[in-house]
C-alpha cells in the first residue's frame, strides 16, 4: 500500500507522520489564502485521475470528498487524441511505431 510505504518512509526519516493527503488536497493547501467556498481540485496525472472537493472558510480546509481512478489519466487522453488525429490523417498506430519523430510531434 502506497500510504503505508509513505508512513514508513517518514518514520525512517525521523518524522511523525500525522496524516497523508492525496495530491489534489495537497494542491488546495497551497492555494492562495483568500480562496473561500467549495473548491474542486483535480490531478490528472500520467496514469491516474484524482479529485478532492473541499470547503474553505476562514483559512480552514475541510475535505468533503476525495476519489480517484487508477485506470484513467493523462496518458489515456493522449492516446485518444492521437487516435483521433491518426484517423483524420488516414493512418494506423503502426505509423507511430515506424517514425519516432512523428509520434513525438503527434503527442
Amino acid at each position: 500500500n502506497q500510504r503505508q510505504a509513505t508512513r514508513d518512509a517518514g518514520k525512517l526519516a525521523g518524522l511523525d507522520v500525522l496524516r497523508i493527503v492525496n495530491e489534489p488536497t495537497a494542491a488546495a493547501l497551497a492555494a492562495p489564502q483568500h480562496l473561500e467556498g467549495a473548491v474542486a481540485v483535480y490531478d490528472l496525472g500520467g496514469g491516474t485521475f484524482d479529485i478532492s472537493i473541499l470547503q474553505i472558510e476562514d483559512g480552514i480546509y475541510e475535505v468533503l470528498a476525495t476519489n480517484g481512478d487508477t485506470f484513467l489519466g493523462g496518458d489515456d487522453f493522449d492516446r485518444c487524441i492521437a487516435d483521433h488525429f491518426l484517423q483524420q490523417l488516414g493512418l494506423t498506430r503502426q505509423a507511430l511505431n515506424t517514425d519516432p519523430n512523428f509520434a513525438q510531434d503527434l503527442r
